[in-house]
């Protein structure tokens, strides 16, 4: 089985260790050491193209579109050792209807996951809040006592989205003694109190929550999702938790919100503000680079879920990750 690794310069030695290349080529005739740095795969060799059977993609992979395809005869894999496959996989490659794509989505959800219970647990003691305070007054016998909402003791968690992200938090907060409401419009009720959640719609679910936890895939129907009214019905000195993408947020609404102080943030995904952006000063919303999904050492679990897919394709097994085409409209 030939694999072909199409991926920027030096992506591989990131994404697997050498341990995982050895087993890599192990398992199929592959070159780990040499790089796919073309813009697209137009400029590989005609020969070596036909020759590949399975892809091996990650971030800032060209793109397989109808003229790469036309020219791999033999395709009959793409594996993406990241997330969406959306600048990956072209229209071509669904239409072909032969092509097994699977992606390392999974993978890439539980650090993701990880983040958000730590910061959802931290929200709850009023974290930013509180740390913001101590600083300026610097004597903790000067400090007004907390409110009687502040704790994780039945504090009331909102997960918007019963994602793959989502469900993994959910299973997470299982361990709390916390009521965890659930906003999918998907998922029914049965399935999300199986995740020991409540299902309910965002109206309700943004005014009770202490900790809102933003989970929802950045598609047309959620973009701009949450609204100003949702945000200025969360209750004084909650904190809203955005690890999906800011084009589900009405922007201006929420840094109106956050400048007030009527409300906390924990913003990991705003990776555009300007550096003039009067958020970066507000003491009360921590702005993360985008350290959610997989970083360092993190990123061989992807690496290992691509392994074992070419595993499963060298012994003719089915994929334990394939994308389903028909669920792209309601997924990242």
């Amino acid at each position: 089985m030939k694999v072909l690794l199409a991926m920027p310069d030096g992506l591989q030695h990131r994404m697997f260790d050498r341990d995982q290349l050895a087993r890599l080529a192990a398992l199929a005739d592959v070159d780990v050491d040499v790089e796919r740095t073309a813009p697209d795969l137009s400029a590989l060799d005609d020969a070596e193209l036909a020759a590949v059977d399975v892809l091996l993609t990650g971030w800032g992979s060209p793109l397989v579109d109808a003229a790469a395809l036309g020219r791999m005869p033999r395709l009959r894999a793409i594996v993406h050792t990241a997330g969406t496959i959306r600048f990956v996989v072209s229209e071509a490659v669904w239409e072909h209807g032969d092509i097994v794509v699977t992606s390392a989505t999974e993978a890439n959800a539980v650090p993701v996951a990880e983040f958000a219970l730590a910061q959802i647990l931290l929200a709850g003691k009023r974290t930013l809040a509180q740390a913001a305070r101590h600083r300026e007054v610097r004597d903790r016998r000067r400090e007004p006592p907390v409110s009687e909402r502040v704790g994780n003791f039945r504090s009331v968690v909102g997960l918007v989205g019963a994602s793959r992200i989502g469900r993994l938090v959910a299973e997470h907060l299982r361990r709390f003694d916390l009521e965890v409401l659930i906003s999918d419009p998907i998922v029914s009720t049965e399935g999300i109190a199986a995740l020991g959640g409540r299902k309910v719609e965002l109206e309700e679910l943004f005014a009770r929550s202490d900790v809102v936890s933003l989970h929802a895939p950045d598609v047309p129907s959620t973009q701009g999702m949450v609204t100003a009214r949702l945000l200025a019905s969360m209750p004084e000195g909650a904190t809203f938790l955005n690890t999906a993408r800011p084009a589900l947020v009405d922007r201006d609404a929420l840094r109106a919100e956050l400048l007030s102080g009527r409300i906390s943030a924990v913003l990991d995904v705003d990776d555009d503000l300007p550096p003039d952006d009067p958020l970066w000063d507000v003491p009360t919303v921590l702005i993360t680079p985008h350290i959610a999904g997989s970083q360092g050492n993190e990123l061989g679990r992807m690496g290992e879920s691509a392994l074992e897919e070419v595993r499963r394709l060298a012994a003719r097994e089915p994929p334990r990750f394939p994308v389903d085409p028909r669920r792209l409209s309601v997924s990242a």
